[in-house]
């Protein structure tokens, strides 16, 4: 079969196509992963310049966020291309920079995340904040409400008594000679007026008291619309009248009992209601959200995971002499394995007999470097290197080219020797 036809059934097959498949699925997805790092990066860097910006001026925290999301992709891209063995100081130094970085943006990123999952527990804190001290007040009004309206229950029956002991001449003030005299004399008009000023004195604190009443009925009603109503300033406002008509009623009554009367709390107003959270200590000691740490963290995470999938250096492309040059500098090298890695690991150490020899390895040297800086291969240490993914392919074809090439050579001889005996 000719070399041409077995070509086309190769690049026809089912497994040609399927490797085919599978090698653009898995192109797709490292192109798709530096805008999913970017995105990441964009949005992280938000959550970070928020935090930031409650510090410091806006135009300097933008410039260190910048700095910090460089800091996570680069250090995650470089901590990718290197092994800690080959530049120990460097490699750590790297990794110092990046947990710097990473402490630094989460830090200012949790502020961002916790002010969105504690939003609903900061309304519903301030309100119950309201609540507990309009009811400590009410509380407070109404015990004394109680105790106003009982001793002018005891001072009114008291009256009574005396008026109905005054108009049957049994009261203990009436002289002895006036005991015992039924009818309406001056002590019985004496003890009437006072009962009768009692009981007004009394059916104006009912009626003080009753309206007070329906203030404070108010007063909870708009409370309670707080966590329902659509405009919250109107109805905090109308909150606030209320919890005023209340106050202002109960002084008005102090001076009509002749006693203090409670002293009422001091609301926040509406922007002090309605103010955004505000960084502190306390969101890390007191207040601590595990969730909004795991928010920031998993963000920064997850740059930093697809940063260091993507190789340090890009797979810059090469010419085909420098292809040829790669590939016969690279034959050069004896001592392969596979590493822990699961790849081709080679060591660019001379050996013993080149050493004896005094052996000129600059050609092949300058190839590895020439594979190092275009991220072809990568340094394990400073006698051995690794192969990069995108190697494989290149030696590959080389190698094929190179087989086919021999093949083709000894198709060549062998028609060569068949047509020398033919002529013989």
């Amino acid at each position: 079969m000719k070399n041409s036809e077995f070509s086309k059934i190769r690049t026809s097959g089912v497994g040609y196509f399927i490797n085919s498949i599978q090698t653009l699925f898995v192109g797709l997805l490292r192109i798709w992963t530096i805008p999913i790092v970017l995105m990441l990066s964009l949005a992280t860097g938000f959550t970070t310049y928020y935090g930031l910006s409650h510090f410091i001026t806006h135009w300097i925290a933008l410039i260190i966020t910048i700095a910090i999301q460089s800091i996570i992709v680069i250090s995650s891209l470089e901590i990718a291309g290197m092994h800690w063995r080959a530049n120990r100081v460097r490699y750590f130094s790297v990794v110092c920079s990046l947990l710097v970085a990473m402490t630094a943006s989460i830090s200012f990123s949790y502020f961002k995340f916790y002010e969105i999952s504690q939003q609903g527990n900061l309304h519903i804190n301030r309100l119950n904040k309201i609540r507990a001290d309009a009811k400590t007040y009410v509380d407070r009004i109404l015990t004394l409400k109680g105790e106003v309206l009982k001793q002018h229950h005891a001072e009114l029956e008291k009256a009574s008594l005396d008026v109905s002991q005054a108009y049957f001449g049994t009261h203990a003030q009436i002289a002895e000679g006036y005991k015992k005299q039924v009818g309406e004399g001056p002590f019985w008009k004496h003890y009437n007026q006072i009962y009768q000023e009692k009981k007004q004195q009394q059916a104006k604190f009912e009626h003080d008291f009753s309206e007070l009443d329906q203030d404070i009925q108010k007063l909870q009603i708009s409370i309670n619309e707080l966590d329902t109503a659509k405009n919250i300033e109107n109805t905090y406002a109308e909150m606030l009248a209320n919890f005023q008509n209340v106050q202002l009623r109960t002084n008005l009554l102090s001076g009509m009992i002749g006693q203090p009367v409670p002293e009422a709390p001091l609301l926040t107003t509406y922007k002090q209601f309605t103010a955004d959270i505000q960084p502190s200590f306390a969101m890390w000691t007191d207040d601590f959200s595990l969730f909004a740490f795991l928010c920031a963290a998993l963000a920064d995470f997850f740059t930093f995971l697809l940063s260091y999938r993507l190789e340090f250096t890009a797979p810059g492309p090469l010419t085909a002499e420098e292809e040829d040059l790669v590939f016969e500098c690279l034959r050069q090298f004896t001592e392969f394995r596979i590493n822990k890695n699961d790849e081709l690991e080679m060591s660019i150490e001379k050996t013993e007999l080149e050493r004896a020899r005094r052996y000129s390895d600059w050609s092949r040297m300058f190839a590895v470097g020439l594979l190092l800086s275009r991220g072809f291969l990568r340094k394990i240490d400073d006698k051995t290197v690794e192969f990069a993914p995108n190697l494989y392919p290149l030696i590959a074809e080389k190698m094929g080219a190179k087989i086919n090439k021999l093949k083709a050579e000894s198709n060549i001889a062998g028609q060569a020797d068949a047509n020398k005996q033919l002529q013989n």
